[in-house]
Protein backbone atom coordinates (compact mmCIF):
# COMPACT_ATOMS: atom_id res chain seq x y z
CA UNK A 1 0.00 0.00 0.00
CA UNK A 2 1.27 3.49 -0.87
CA UNK A 3 2.33 5.79 1.94
CA UNK A 4 0.33 8.96 2.48
CA UNK A 5 0.70 11.61 5.14
CA UNK A 6 -2.75 11.84 6.70
CA UNK A 7 -1.71 12.92 10.20
CA UNK A 8 -2.37 16.56 9.42
CA UNK A 9 -3.47 18.62 6.49
CA UNK A 10 -0.57 20.09 4.53
CA UNK A 11 -1.27 23.67 3.41
CA UNK A 12 -1.39 24.11 -0.34
CA UNK A 13 1.15 26.93 -0.10
CA UNK A 14 3.55 24.48 1.57
CA UNK A 15 3.16 22.02 -1.32
CA UNK A 16 3.74 24.69 -3.96
CA UNK A 17 6.70 26.15 -2.08
CA UNK A 18 8.57 22.87 -1.96
CA UNK A 19 7.66 22.09 -5.53
CA UNK A 20 9.28 25.40 -6.41
CA UNK A 21 12.19 24.68 -4.08
CA UNK A 22 12.97 21.59 -6.10
CA UNK A 23 13.48 23.83 -9.12
CA UNK A 24 15.79 26.10 -7.14
CA UNK A 25 17.93 23.12 -6.10
CA UNK A 26 18.02 21.85 -9.67
CA UNK A 27 19.13 25.29 -10.90
CA UNK A 28 21.79 25.63 -8.21
CA UNK A 29 23.46 22.39 -9.23
CA UNK A 30 23.30 23.37 -12.90
CA UNK A 31 24.90 26.77 -12.24
CA UNK A 32 27.36 26.16 -9.42
CA UNK A 33 30.24 25.02 -11.63
CA UNK A 34 30.21 28.42 -13.36
CA UNK A 35 31.61 30.07 -10.24
CA UNK A 36 33.64 27.11 -9.00
CA UNK A 37 35.49 26.38 -12.25
CA UNK A 38 37.92 29.34 -12.21
CA UNK A 39 39.10 28.39 -8.71
CA UNK A 40 39.26 24.68 -9.56
CA UNK A 41 41.36 25.42 -12.64
CA UNK A 42 43.86 27.35 -10.53
CA UNK A 43 43.91 24.74 -7.77
CA UNK A 44 44.51 21.79 -10.11
CA UNK A 45 46.44 23.67 -12.83
CA UNK A 46 43.84 22.93 -15.51
CA UNK A 47 44.12 26.24 -17.40
CA UNK A 48 45.60 24.49 -20.43
CA UNK A 49 43.61 21.23 -20.14
CA UNK A 50 40.45 21.96 -22.10
CA UNK A 51 39.44 18.30 -22.24
CA UNK A 52 39.48 17.91 -18.44
CA UNK A 53 37.56 21.17 -17.97
CA UNK A 54 34.95 20.05 -20.50
CA UNK A 55 34.49 16.64 -18.90
CA UNK A 56 34.26 18.00 -15.35
CA UNK A 57 31.62 20.51 -16.42
CA UNK A 58 29.57 18.26 -18.71
CA UNK A 59 29.71 15.06 -16.63
CA UNK A 60 26.69 16.29 -14.65
CA UNK A 61 24.61 16.26 -17.84
CA UNK A 62 25.86 12.79 -18.71
CA UNK A 63 24.35 11.48 -15.48
CA UNK A 64 21.22 13.54 -16.07
CA UNK A 65 20.56 11.73 -19.35
CA UNK A 66 20.24 8.47 -17.42
CA UNK A 67 18.50 10.03 -14.42
CA UNK A 68 15.83 11.64 -16.55
CA UNK A 69 15.22 8.41 -18.47
CA UNK A 70 14.86 6.33 -15.29
CA UNK A 71 12.86 8.83 -13.25
CA UNK A 72 9.57 8.38 -15.07
CA UNK A 73 9.60 4.59 -14.91
CA UNK A 74 10.72 4.46 -11.27
CA UNK A 75 8.20 7.08 -10.18
CA UNK A 76 5.39 5.07 -11.77
CA UNK A 77 6.48 2.12 -9.63
CA UNK A 78 7.50 3.75 -6.32
CA UNK A 79 5.71 7.11 -6.42
CA UNK A 80 6.63 10.70 -7.21
CA UNK A 81 7.21 11.67 -3.59
CA UNK A 82 9.57 8.79 -2.79
CA UNK A 83 11.64 9.41 -5.90
CA UNK A 84 11.97 13.13 -5.10
CA UNK A 85 13.16 12.14 -1.62
CA UNK A 86 15.69 9.77 -3.20
CA UNK A 87 16.87 12.53 -5.55
CA UNK A 88 17.32 14.90 -2.58
CA UNK A 89 19.49 12.28 -0.83
CA UNK A 90 21.64 11.87 -3.94
CA UNK A 91 21.88 15.65 -4.24
CA UNK A 92 23.14 15.95 -0.64
CA UNK A 93 25.59 13.04 -0.77
CA UNK A 94 26.92 13.95 -4.22
CA UNK A 95 27.45 17.59 -3.24
CA UNK A 96 29.48 16.69 -0.16
CA UNK A 97 31.53 14.13 -2.12
CA UNK A 98 32.34 16.81 -4.72
CA UNK A 99 33.47 19.15 -1.95
CA UNK A 100 35.92 16.59 -0.50
CA UNK A 101 37.47 15.60 -3.83
CA UNK A 102 41.09 14.46 -3.47
CA UNK A 103 43.74 16.82 -4.79
CA UNK A 104 44.16 16.47 -8.58
CA UNK A 105 41.21 14.06 -8.51
CA UNK A 106 39.87 14.85 -11.97
CA UNK A 107 38.57 11.32 -12.63
CA UNK A 108 37.03 11.16 -9.15
CA UNK A 109 35.21 14.47 -9.62
CA UNK A 110 33.92 13.44 -13.04
CA UNK A 111 32.51 10.18 -11.63
CA UNK A 112 30.88 11.91 -8.66
CA UNK A 113 29.31 14.55 -10.90
CA UNK A 114 27.87 11.78 -13.10
CA UNK A 115 26.36 10.33 -9.90
CA UNK A 116 25.04 13.78 -8.93
CA UNK A 117 23.63 14.13 -12.43
CA UNK A 118 21.30 11.21 -11.77
CA UNK A 119 19.50 13.40 -9.23
CA UNK A 120 19.59 16.45 -11.51
CA UNK A 121 17.96 14.52 -14.35
CA UNK A 122 15.41 12.96 -12.02
CA UNK A 123 14.51 16.30 -10.47
CA UNK A 124 14.07 17.90 -13.89
CA UNK A 125 11.43 15.28 -14.68
CA UNK A 126 9.86 14.57 -11.27
CA UNK A 127 9.33 17.99 -9.70
CA UNK A 128 7.26 19.50 -12.55
CA UNK A 129 5.28 16.25 -12.86
CA UNK A 130 4.50 16.16 -9.13
CA UNK A 131 3.55 19.82 -9.10
CA UNK A 132 1.24 19.48 -12.12
CA UNK A 133 -0.52 16.53 -10.50
CA UNK A 134 -0.97 18.33 -7.17
CA UNK A 135 -2.08 21.70 -8.53
CA UNK A 136 -5.66 22.41 -9.64
CA UNK A 137 -6.31 22.66 -13.36
CA UNK A 138 -6.56 26.46 -13.14
CA UNK A 139 -2.89 26.68 -12.12
CA UNK A 140 -1.32 24.06 -14.37
CA UNK A 141 -0.91 26.42 -17.30
CA UNK A 142 1.40 28.63 -15.26
CA UNK A 143 3.60 25.85 -13.93
CA UNK A 144 5.94 25.65 -16.91
CA UNK A 145 6.78 29.32 -16.53
CA UNK A 146 6.95 29.09 -12.73
CA UNK A 147 9.25 26.07 -12.86
CA UNK A 148 11.55 27.89 -15.29
CA UNK A 149 11.62 30.90 -12.96
CA UNK A 150 12.62 28.72 -10.03
CA UNK A 151 15.35 26.97 -12.01
CA UNK A 152 16.96 30.22 -13.13
CA UNK A 153 16.56 31.59 -9.60
CA UNK A 154 18.57 28.60 -8.39
CA UNK A 155 21.22 29.35 -10.99
CA UNK A 156 21.31 32.97 -9.84
CA UNK A 157 21.64 31.82 -6.21
CA UNK A 158 24.70 29.73 -7.12
CA UNK A 159 26.27 32.73 -8.86
CA UNK A 160 25.67 34.92 -5.79
CA UNK A 161 27.19 32.29 -3.49
CA UNK A 162 30.26 32.18 -5.73
CA UNK A 163 30.51 35.98 -5.58
CA UNK A 164 30.49 36.00 -1.77
CA UNK A 165 33.05 33.19 -1.55
CA UNK A 166 35.41 34.62 -4.17
CA UNK A 167 37.83 36.08 -1.59
CA UNK A 168 38.54 32.69 0.02
CA UNK A 169 41.62 30.65 -0.79
CA UNK A 170 41.01 29.05 -4.19
CA UNK A 171 41.39 25.53 -2.75
CA UNK A 172 38.61 26.16 -0.23
CA UNK A 173 36.39 28.34 -2.42
CA UNK A 174 35.42 25.84 -5.14
CA UNK A 175 35.01 22.99 -2.65
CA UNK A 176 32.66 25.06 -0.50
CA UNK A 177 30.65 26.22 -3.52
CA UNK A 178 30.01 22.61 -4.57
CA UNK A 179 29.41 21.25 -1.07
CA UNK A 180 26.89 23.95 -0.13
CA UNK A 181 24.40 22.40 -2.55
CA UNK A 182 23.81 19.86 0.23
CA UNK A 183 22.04 22.52 2.32
CA UNK A 184 19.04 23.11 0.00
CA UNK A 185 18.98 19.37 -0.70
CA UNK A 186 18.44 18.68 3.00
CA UNK A 187 15.77 21.38 3.18
CA UNK A 188 14.02 19.83 0.18
CA UNK A 189 14.11 16.37 1.78
CA UNK A 190 12.63 17.64 5.07
CA UNK A 191 9.91 19.55 3.24
CA UNK A 192 8.91 16.77 0.84
CA UNK A 193 8.88 14.28 3.75
CA UNK A 194 5.74 16.06 4.98
CA UNK A 195 4.02 16.06 1.62
CA UNK A 196 1.41 13.54 0.50
CA UNK A 197 1.81 11.31 -2.53
CA UNK A 198 0.34 12.47 -5.81
CA UNK A 199 -3.37 11.52 -6.07
CA UNK A 200 -2.82 10.56 -9.69
CA UNK A 201 -0.17 8.00 -8.70
CA UNK A 202 -2.48 6.64 -6.00
CA UNK A 203 -5.34 6.23 -8.49
CA UNK A 204 -3.08 4.45 -10.99
CA UNK A 205 -2.14 2.02 -8.22
CA UNK A 206 -5.71 1.38 -7.12
CA UNK A 207 -5.54 3.41 -3.88
CA UNK A 208 -8.77 5.32 -4.47
CA UNK A 209 -9.58 6.07 -0.82
CA UNK A 210 -6.08 7.41 -0.17
CA UNK A 211 -6.30 9.50 -3.33
CA UNK A 212 -9.58 10.92 -2.07
CA UNK A 213 -7.96 11.73 1.26
CA UNK A 214 -5.13 13.62 -0.43
CA UNK A 215 -7.56 15.53 -2.64
CA UNK A 216 -9.42 16.48 0.52
CA UNK A 217 -6.24 18.22 1.72
CA UNK A 218 -5.64 20.23 -1.44
CA UNK A 219 -9.07 20.82 -3.06
CA UNK A 220 -12.37 22.40 -2.14
CA UNK A 221 -14.84 19.73 -0.90
CA UNK A 222 -17.26 20.22 -3.81
CA UNK A 223 -14.49 19.51 -6.36
CA UNK A 224 -13.11 16.25 -4.93
CA UNK A 225 -15.45 13.69 -6.52
CA UNK A 226 -15.38 15.37 -9.92
CA UNK A 227 -11.58 15.50 -10.04
CA UNK A 228 -11.25 11.95 -8.75
CA UNK A 229 -13.43 10.76 -11.63
CA UNK A 230 -11.37 12.78 -14.14
CA UNK A 231 -8.13 11.29 -12.81
CA UNK A 232 -9.56 7.77 -13.11
CA UNK A 233 -10.67 8.40 -16.70
CA UNK A 234 -7.33 9.90 -17.75
CA UNK A 235 -5.35 7.15 -16.05
CA UNK A 236 -7.35 4.49 -17.88
CA UNK A 237 -6.87 6.25 -21.22
CA UNK A 238 -3.12 6.49 -20.72
CA UNK A 239 -2.89 2.88 -19.63
CA UNK A 240 -4.75 1.77 -22.76
CA UNK A 241 -2.58 4.01 -24.94
CA UNK A 242 0.64 2.69 -23.46
CA UNK A 243 -0.53 -0.91 -23.84
CA UNK A 244 -1.15 -0.60 -27.57
CA UNK A 245 1.76 1.72 -28.38
CA UNK A 246 5.43 0.89 -28.75
CA UNK A 247 8.68 2.61 -29.59
CA UNK A 248 8.02 1.77 -33.23
CA UNK A 249 4.88 3.92 -33.01
CA UNK A 250 7.13 6.98 -32.88
CA UNK A 251 8.30 6.22 -36.41
CA UNK A 252 4.87 5.65 -37.90
CA UNK A 253 3.73 8.09 -40.59
CA UNK A 254 0.86 9.18 -38.35
CA UNK A 255 3.15 10.60 -35.64
CA UNK A 256 6.51 11.11 -37.35
CA UNK A 257 5.99 14.79 -38.09
CA UNK A 258 5.09 15.59 -34.48
CA UNK A 259 8.03 13.55 -33.16
CA UNK A 260 10.43 15.42 -35.45
CA UNK A 261 8.94 18.76 -34.36
CA UNK A 262 8.98 18.15 -30.59
CA UNK A 263 12.29 16.32 -30.35
CA UNK A 264 13.89 18.76 -32.80
CA UNK A 265 12.94 21.82 -30.74
CA UNK A 266 14.22 20.13 -27.56
CA UNK A 267 17.54 19.32 -29.23
CA UNK A 268 17.97 22.76 -30.82
CA UNK A 269 17.38 24.45 -27.46
CA UNK A 270 20.70 23.03 -26.24
CA UNK A 271 22.75 22.78 -29.44
CA UNK A 272 22.21 26.52 -29.94
CA UNK A 273 24.86 27.07 -27.27
CA UNK A 274 23.09 28.71 -24.32
CA UNK A 275 24.92 26.55 -21.80
CA UNK A 276 28.27 27.62 -23.21
CA UNK A 277 27.43 31.04 -21.75
CA UNK A 278 25.97 29.80 -18.48
CA UNK A 279 28.81 27.39 -17.68
CA UNK A 280 31.77 29.38 -18.96
CA UNK A 281 30.95 33.12 -18.79
CA UNK A 282 33.85 33.92 -16.38
CA UNK A 283 36.28 32.17 -18.76
CA UNK A 284 34.70 33.99 -21.73
CA UNK A 285 35.27 37.34 -19.97
CA UNK A 286 38.82 36.30 -19.12
CA UNK A 287 39.56 35.47 -22.76
CA UNK A 288 37.98 38.71 -24.00
CA UNK A 289 39.57 41.12 -21.52
CA UNK A 290 42.52 39.39 -19.90
CA UNK A 291 40.87 39.73 -16.50
CA UNK A 292 41.29 36.66 -14.30
CA UNK A 293 38.17 34.47 -14.43
CA UNK A 294 37.99 34.43 -10.62
CA UNK A 295 37.65 38.25 -10.77
CA UNK A 296 34.83 38.10 -13.35
CA UNK A 297 32.18 36.49 -11.14
CA UNK A 298 29.90 39.51 -11.37
CA UNK A 299 29.02 38.54 -14.95
CA UNK A 300 27.27 35.27 -14.05
CA UNK A 301 25.10 37.30 -11.67
CA UNK A 302 24.24 39.69 -14.51
CA UNK A 303 23.28 36.74 -16.71
CA UNK A 304 21.26 35.21 -13.86
CA UNK A 305 19.30 38.41 -13.28
CA UNK A 306 18.52 38.60 -17.01
CA UNK A 307 17.29 34.98 -16.94
CA UNK A 308 15.00 35.59 -13.97
CA UNK A 309 13.52 38.77 -15.46
CA UNK A 310 13.01 37.02 -18.80
CA UNK A 311 11.24 34.08 -17.18
CA UNK A 312 8.88 36.44 -15.35
CA UNK A 313 8.19 38.30 -18.60
CA UNK A 314 7.36 34.99 -20.29
CA UNK A 315 4.73 34.26 -17.65
CA UNK A 316 3.00 37.52 -18.66
CA UNK A 317 2.98 36.79 -22.40
CA UNK A 318 2.90 32.98 -22.51
CA UNK A 319 -0.72 32.62 -23.58
CA UNK A 320 -1.00 35.89 -25.53
CA UNK A 321 1.53 35.39 -28.35
CA UNK A 322 1.88 32.42 -30.71
CA UNK A 323 4.58 29.88 -29.84
CA UNK A 324 6.13 29.91 -33.32
CA UNK A 325 6.42 33.68 -33.44
CA UNK A 326 8.28 33.77 -30.12
CA UNK A 327 10.61 30.94 -31.14
CA UNK A 328 11.39 32.61 -34.48
CA UNK A 329 11.89 36.02 -32.83
CA UNK A 330 14.13 34.60 -30.12
CA UNK A 331 16.11 32.39 -32.45
CA UNK A 332 16.69 35.22 -34.94
CA UNK A 333 18.04 37.63 -32.31
CA UNK A 334 20.08 34.83 -30.74
CA UNK A 335 21.65 34.04 -34.13
CA UNK A 336 22.49 37.71 -34.75
CA UNK A 337 23.93 38.04 -31.23
CA UNK A 338 26.34 35.18 -31.91
CA UNK A 339 27.20 36.20 -35.48
CA UNK A 340 27.61 39.95 -34.93
CA UNK A 341 30.95 39.86 -33.01
CA UNK A 342 32.60 37.81 -35.77
CA UNK A 343 31.23 40.12 -38.48
CA UNK A 344 32.22 43.31 -36.64
CA UNK A 345 35.64 41.92 -35.76
CA UNK A 346 36.28 41.10 -39.43
CA UNK A 347 35.47 44.68 -40.44
CA UNK A 348 37.40 46.50 -37.72
CA UNK A 349 40.61 45.98 -35.77
CA UNK A 350 39.59 48.23 -32.87
CA UNK A 351 36.56 46.50 -31.43
CA UNK A 352 36.00 46.88 -27.66
CA UNK A 353 37.06 43.74 -25.73
CA UNK A 354 33.70 43.54 -23.97
CA UNK A 355 31.71 43.68 -27.21
CA UNK A 356 31.25 39.92 -27.29
CA UNK A 357 29.98 39.88 -23.68
CA UNK A 358 27.43 42.60 -24.50
CA UNK A 359 26.09 40.57 -27.42
CA UNK A 360 25.99 37.44 -25.25
CA UNK A 361 23.84 39.35 -22.74
CA UNK A 362 21.44 40.21 -25.57
CA UNK A 363 21.36 36.50 -26.49
CA UNK A 364 20.51 35.53 -22.91
CA UNK A 365 17.74 38.16 -22.72
CA UNK A 366 15.88 36.78 -25.75
CA UNK A 367 16.61 33.13 -24.89
CA UNK A 368 15.14 33.64 -21.41
CA UNK A 369 11.59 34.34 -22.60
CA UNK A 370 11.52 32.31 -25.81
CA UNK A 371 13.46 29.07 -26.28
CA UNK A 372 14.20 28.47 -22.59
CA UNK A 373 10.59 28.11 -21.36
CA UNK A 374 8.75 27.55 -24.65
CA UNK A 375 10.59 24.34 -25.48
CA UNK A 376 8.90 22.50 -22.61
CA UNK A 377 5.54 24.18 -23.13
CA UNK A 378 5.57 22.99 -26.74
CA UNK A 379 6.78 19.49 -25.83
CA UNK A 380 3.91 19.25 -23.36
CA UNK A 381 1.37 20.27 -25.99
CA UNK A 382 2.50 18.66 -29.23
CA UNK A 383 2.52 14.91 -28.50
CA UNK A 384 -0.75 12.92 -28.72
CA UNK A 385 -1.79 10.78 -25.77
CA UNK A 386 -0.92 7.56 -27.57
CA UNK A 387 2.81 8.40 -27.66
CA UNK A 388 3.13 11.17 -25.08
CA UNK A 389 5.13 9.28 -22.46
CA UNK A 390 7.74 7.82 -24.77
CA UNK A 391 7.93 10.92 -26.99
CA UNK A 392 8.40 13.29 -24.04
CA UNK A 393 11.14 11.04 -22.66
CA UNK A 394 12.87 11.01 -26.05
CA UNK A 395 12.73 14.80 -26.26
CA UNK A 396 14.17 15.12 -22.76
CA UNK A 397 17.01 12.72 -23.62
CA UNK A 398 17.96 14.68 -26.74
CA UNK A 399 17.89 17.88 -24.70
CA UNK A 400 20.31 16.47 -22.12
CA UNK A 401 22.52 15.05 -24.88
CA UNK A 402 22.74 18.53 -26.39
CA UNK A 403 23.56 20.04 -23.01
CA UNK A 404 26.30 17.45 -22.47
CA UNK A 405 27.75 17.98 -25.94
CA UNK A 406 27.90 21.78 -25.61
CA UNK A 407 29.39 21.62 -22.11
CA UNK A 408 32.09 19.22 -23.29
CA UNK A 409 32.85 20.81 -26.65
CA UNK A 410 32.98 24.52 -25.83
CA UNK A 411 36.32 24.65 -23.94
CA UNK A 412 37.89 22.34 -26.52
CA UNK A 413 36.64 24.53 -29.38
CA UNK A 414 37.77 27.71 -27.59
CA UNK A 415 41.25 26.26 -27.18
CA UNK A 416 41.63 25.74 -30.92
CA UNK A 417 39.88 28.79 -32.42
CA UNK A 418 38.82 32.32 -31.50
CA UNK A 419 35.69 32.86 -29.43
CA UNK A 420 34.15 34.91 -32.25
CA UNK A 421 34.39 31.88 -34.55
CA UNK A 422 33.08 29.51 -31.87
CA UNK A 423 30.01 31.66 -31.27
CA UNK A 424 29.54 32.20 -35.00
CA UNK A 425 29.18 28.41 -35.30
CA UNK A 426 26.50 28.46 -32.61
CA UNK A 427 24.90 31.40 -34.43
CA UNK A 428 24.62 29.25 -37.55
CA UNK A 429 22.90 26.55 -35.46
CA UNK A 430 20.47 29.19 -34.13
CA UNK A 431 19.63 30.15 -37.71
CA UNK A 432 19.01 26.51 -38.55
CA UNK A 433 16.72 26.35 -35.51
CA UNK A 434 14.67 29.25 -36.86
CA UNK A 435 14.38 27.53 -40.25
CA UNK A 436 13.34 24.32 -38.49
CA UNK A 437 10.59 26.08 -36.56
CA UNK A 438 9.27 27.79 -39.69
CA UNK A 439 9.11 24.58 -41.73
CA UNK A 440 8.58 21.71 -39.27
CA UNK A 441 6.79 22.96 -36.14
CA UNK A 442 3.00 23.45 -35.96
CA UNK A 443 1.43 26.22 -33.90
CA UNK A 444 0.01 24.81 -30.64
CA UNK A 445 -1.27 27.86 -28.72
CA UNK A 446 -4.99 27.61 -28.08
CA UNK A 447 -5.34 24.28 -29.87
CA UNK A 448 -6.40 21.01 -28.32
CA UNK A 449 -4.18 17.94 -28.58
CA UNK A 450 -6.85 16.31 -30.73
CA UNK A 451 -6.85 19.27 -33.12
CA UNK A 452 -3.06 19.20 -33.44
CA UNK A 453 -3.09 15.48 -34.13
CA UNK A 454 -5.96 15.75 -36.63
CA UNK A 455 -4.18 18.43 -38.63
CA UNK A 456 -0.96 16.41 -38.74
CA UNK A 457 0.16 16.12 -42.34
CA UNK A 458 3.46 15.22 -43.95
CA UNK A 459 3.70 18.78 -45.24
CA UNK A 460 4.90 22.18 -44.15
CA UNK A 461 2.70 23.53 -41.34
CA UNK A 462 1.11 26.90 -41.61
CA UNK A 463 2.00 29.71 -39.26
Amino acid sequence: MAEVNTRDSVPRSFIYFFGAFGGILFGYDIGVMTGALPFLQTDWNLQNNAVAVGWITSSLMLGAILGGALAGQLSDRFGRRKMILAAAIIFAIGSVLCGISPDQGTIYLIIIRVFLGLAVGAASALVPAYMSEMAPASLRGRLSGLNQTMIVSGMLASYIVAWFLRSLDHTIAWRLMLALAAVPAIVLFLGVWRLPESPRFLVKNGELELAKTVLGQIREPNLIEKELQEIQTTAQQEQNAYRVSSWSSLLSSRYRYLIVAGVGVAAFQQFQGANAIFYYIPLIVEDATGTAASDALLWPIVQGVILVIGSLFFMLIADKINRKFLLVLGGSVMALSFLAPAIINSLSDNTPPMMIVAFLSLYVAFYSFTWAPLTWVLVGEIFPLMIRGRASGLASSFNWIGSFAVGLAFPIMSASMSQEIVFAIFGGICALGVLFVLTRVPETRGRSLEDIEASNKESTPST
